[in-house]
């Protein structure tokens, strides 16, 4: 179904009925509204989305931007689930070869190896699955489970009124696995370049581009 059939009202009409909804509800509807212009984009932190979209729909297209920065443990965890839920799995690289970028300019860096390789996939999509959360920062916490996203997609994010709790709760119920970098003071994972061990009492995100204002990396604005 093409996203023009949406208005930015009814996708805030859809977004207020599934505030109560399990996430497995809101993920149905997305594949049966979407089909196969549904993509779920994955950073590998852990499989929650991923455990609770395959039950759903086991050929779930799943995407994974590979920037040629990630640390060693989050391409494990990537190998890991895409075995463990014999995924359909795309990998998505930037068009460029690795480079010093991130040193004078995060802001671009982050254009070239996360948004421009998903733009490019997402120009034959009309929708995506993210698992993004009110919880996680000041920043997303006003983020609606449906909305238009920046490419005019609808983009979709079934985890966005789960606690922590809540997901610690599921990761152990479900025996998710989980990036162990997690357990090592890395509650916000990125590239290994741009992201910093958090001290106790900081924000989850505080160890991304720390010592600058920048914040998201750009897929979700």
């Amino acid at each position: 179904m093409s996203t023009l059939t949406f208005t930015d009202a009814d996708l805030a009409a859809i977004s207020a009925r599934f505030e109560p909804a399990p996430a497995a509800d809101i993920v149905a509807w997305a594949v049966e509204t979407f089909g196969d212009g549904l993509c779920l984009a994955a950073s590998m932190a852990d499989a929650v989305l991923i455990d609770v979209a395959t039950k759903v729909d086991p050929s779930i297209e799943v995407v994974f931007l590979d920037t040629q920065y990630h640390f060693p443990e989050t391409l494990a965890t990537a190998r890991r689930v895409e075995q463990r839920y014999r995924l359909k799995l795309r990998v998505l690289t930037p068009d460029r070869e690795p480079d010093d970028l991130w040193r004078t300019d995060t802001d671009a860096c982050c254009q070239a190896r996360k948004v421009d390789p998903l733009s490019r996939h997402m120009a034959e999509r009309a929708a995506w699955l993210t698992g993004l959360r009110r919880a996680e920062s000041d920043s997303r916490r006003d983020a609606a489970i449906v909305q238009r996203d920046g490419r005019g997609l609808v983009k979709v994010n079934p985890l966005a009124t789960w606690t922590d709790e809540q997901v610690d709760t599921y990761i152990r119920e479900h025996d998710v696995p989980v990036n162990p970098l997690l357990f090592d003071g890395y509650p916000s994972i990125g590239c290994w370049p741009c992201t910093q061990r958090v001290e106790p009492g900081e924000d989850a995100r505080a160890g991304r581009w720390a010592g600058s204002d920048k914040t998201e990396c750009g897929l979700h604005l």
